[in-house]
Protein backbone atom coordinates (compact mmCIF):
# COMPACT_ATOMS: atom_id res chain seq x y z
CA UNK A 1 0.00 0.00 0.00
CA UNK A 2 1.32 3.63 -0.95
CA UNK A 3 1.88 6.43 1.44
CA UNK A 4 -2.18 8.03 0.91
CA UNK A 5 -3.50 4.29 1.28
CA UNK A 6 -1.76 4.09 4.49
CA UNK A 7 -2.69 7.88 5.48
CA UNK A 8 -6.39 7.53 4.44
CA UNK A 9 -7.31 3.91 5.13
CA UNK A 10 -10.64 3.18 4.85
CA UNK A 11 -11.36 6.05 2.06
CA UNK A 12 -8.67 5.16 0.00
CA UNK A 13 -9.91 1.53 -0.42
CA UNK A 14 -12.99 2.42 -0.91
CA UNK A 15 -12.10 4.65 -3.57
CA UNK A 16 -9.97 1.86 -5.43
CA UNK A 17 -12.38 -0.74 -5.44
CA UNK A 18 -15.09 2.19 -6.60
CA UNK A 19 -12.85 2.79 -9.95
CA UNK A 20 -12.08 6.32 -8.48
CA UNK A 21 -8.89 7.60 -8.38
CA UNK A 22 -8.24 8.77 -5.36
CA UNK A 23 -7.08 12.40 -5.22
CA UNK A 24 -6.41 14.56 -2.40
CA UNK A 25 -10.31 15.93 -2.15
CA UNK A 26 -11.94 13.07 -3.02
CA UNK A 27 -9.52 11.03 -0.36
CA UNK A 28 -10.36 14.24 2.10
CA UNK A 29 -14.08 13.83 1.71
CA UNK A 30 -14.41 10.34 1.92
CA UNK A 31 -12.65 10.22 5.14
CA UNK A 32 -15.28 12.83 6.52
CA UNK A 33 -17.93 10.27 4.99
CA UNK A 34 -16.98 7.20 5.55
CA UNK A 35 -14.95 7.18 8.93
CA UNK A 36 -17.40 7.03 11.79
CA UNK A 37 -20.27 5.04 10.55
CA UNK A 38 -23.59 5.37 8.46
CA UNK A 39 -24.77 8.88 8.24
CA UNK A 40 -26.71 12.06 6.54
CA UNK A 41 -25.24 15.32 5.54
CA UNK A 42 -25.92 18.22 3.41
CA UNK A 43 -23.33 19.90 1.21
CA UNK A 44 -23.33 22.90 3.14
CA UNK A 45 -22.32 20.27 6.45
CA UNK A 46 -19.72 18.51 4.33
CA UNK A 47 -17.94 21.51 3.63
CA UNK A 48 -18.14 22.59 7.39
CA UNK A 49 -16.82 20.06 8.71
CA UNK A 50 -14.03 19.87 6.10
CA UNK A 51 -12.90 23.74 6.65
CA UNK A 52 -12.62 22.43 10.31
CA UNK A 53 -10.77 19.71 9.34
CA UNK A 54 -8.48 22.53 7.48
CA UNK A 55 -9.22 21.45 3.85
CA UNK A 56 -9.64 23.54 1.43
CA UNK A 57 -12.78 22.15 -0.72
CA UNK A 58 -15.05 24.61 -2.88
CA UNK A 59 -19.02 23.76 -2.10
CA UNK A 60 -19.27 23.34 -6.55
CA UNK A 61 -16.18 20.18 -5.46
CA UNK A 62 -17.95 18.93 -2.61
CA UNK A 63 -21.36 18.65 -4.76
CA UNK A 64 -19.60 17.62 -7.24
CA UNK A 65 -18.01 14.80 -5.18
CA UNK A 66 -20.97 13.99 -3.36
CA UNK A 67 -23.25 13.62 -7.04
CA UNK A 68 -20.23 11.34 -8.25
CA UNK A 69 -19.80 9.02 -5.32
CA UNK A 70 -23.76 8.66 -5.31
CA UNK A 71 -23.89 7.79 -9.12
CA UNK A 72 -21.18 5.19 -8.33
CA UNK A 73 -23.71 3.64 -5.50
CA UNK A 74 -21.30 4.76 -2.35
CA UNK A 75 -23.66 7.46 -1.57
CA UNK A 76 -27.87 7.58 -1.62
CA UNK A 77 -29.61 10.96 -2.09
CA UNK A 78 -32.41 11.49 -0.24
CA UNK A 79 -34.74 14.64 -1.55
CA UNK A 80 -36.69 15.56 1.71
CA UNK A 81 -37.91 18.75 -0.27
CA UNK A 82 -37.29 20.82 -3.25
CA UNK A 83 -33.54 22.20 -3.32
CA UNK A 84 -32.96 19.94 0.25
CA UNK A 85 -31.19 17.64 -0.45
CA UNK A 86 -29.10 14.88 2.16
CA UNK A 87 -26.47 12.25 1.19
CA UNK A 88 -26.87 9.22 3.27
CA UNK A 89 -23.63 6.92 3.48
CA UNK A 90 -26.36 3.88 4.19
CA UNK A 91 -26.69 2.54 1.05
CA UNK A 92 -29.19 -0.78 2.14
CA UNK A 93 -32.50 -0.45 1.58
CA UNK A 94 -34.18 1.54 4.09
CA UNK A 95 -36.32 4.43 4.41
CA UNK A 96 -36.38 7.77 6.70
CA UNK A 97 -37.85 9.80 9.49
CA UNK A 98 -37.56 13.43 9.00
CA UNK A 99 -37.69 15.14 12.37
CA UNK A 100 -39.24 19.09 10.75
CA UNK A 101 -37.53 21.12 14.11
CA UNK A 102 -33.92 19.97 13.73
CA UNK A 103 -33.94 18.93 9.65
CA UNK A 104 -32.21 15.65 10.87
CA UNK A 105 -33.20 12.57 9.18
CA UNK A 106 -33.02 9.03 11.35
CA UNK A 107 -33.12 5.76 9.49
CA UNK A 108 -36.18 3.33 9.23
CA UNK A 109 -35.97 -0.36 8.21
CA UNK A 110 -36.67 -0.91 5.10
CA UNK A 111 -39.00 -3.93 6.69
CA UNK A 112 -40.63 -1.76 8.94
CA UNK A 113 -43.03 -0.28 6.39
CA UNK A 114 -45.20 -2.69 4.34
CA UNK A 115 -47.09 -1.07 0.89
CA UNK A 116 -50.02 -2.93 0.21
CA UNK A 117 -49.66 -2.15 -3.68
CA UNK A 118 -47.26 -0.53 -5.75
CA UNK A 119 -48.87 1.62 -9.33
CA UNK A 120 -47.41 -0.05 -12.37
CA UNK A 121 -44.59 2.48 -13.71
CA UNK A 122 -45.54 3.81 -16.66
CA UNK A 123 -44.67 1.86 -20.20
CA UNK A 124 -40.98 1.50 -20.82
CA UNK A 125 -40.15 2.18 -17.16
CA UNK A 126 -39.03 -0.46 -14.29
CA UNK A 127 -39.64 0.52 -10.77
CA UNK A 128 -35.35 1.17 -9.04
CA UNK A 129 -36.62 1.79 -5.62
CA UNK A 130 -39.39 3.03 -3.18
CA UNK A 131 -38.25 6.03 -0.87
CA UNK A 132 -40.26 6.58 1.73
CA UNK A 133 -39.92 9.58 4.26
CA UNK A 134 -41.91 10.06 7.31
CA UNK A 135 -42.03 13.68 8.73
CA UNK A 136 -41.90 13.89 12.38
CA UNK A 137 -42.90 17.09 14.87
CA UNK A 138 -42.71 16.81 18.20
CA UNK A 139 -45.90 16.01 19.83
CA UNK A 140 -47.94 18.93 21.76
CA UNK A 141 -48.85 17.92 25.38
Amino acid sequence: MNSAGRRYGRAYEILREAGLRPTRQRLGLARLLFENGDRHVTAEQLQAESTAADMRVSLATIYNTLNQFTQIGLLREVVVEPGRSYFDTNTADHHHFFHEETAKLQDIEGEAIVLGAVPEPPEGTSVERIDIIVRVKNAVN
